[in-house]
């Protein structure tokens, strides 16, 4: 019951708080150009998952090293 009332609080509180914060602009707030749809796909997506291939790469790579030196 308890985390059932602090999630619907604070689920409310956000949405109620968020509108009103976008709205006002900090002193020093200096907003660049937006991000073209290439752009925002570029580096939400394909970054990601060129980063995830290279950890990946490597992680299998010093696995197959070790497995030929135990073999």
């Amino acid at each position: 019951m308890r985390a059932g009332v602090v999630t619907a609080v604070t689920t409310v509180m956000l949405l109620v708080s968020s509108p009103a914060f976008a709205l006002t602009r900090d002193d020093g707030d200096d907003p660049g150009s937006g991000l073209s749809v290439i752009q925002t796909l570029g580096l939400f997506v394909a970054l990601p998952l060129v980063l995830f291939g290279v950890i990946a790469g490597c992680v299998m790579a010093t696995d197959k090293t070790r497995k030929q030196q135990q073999g």
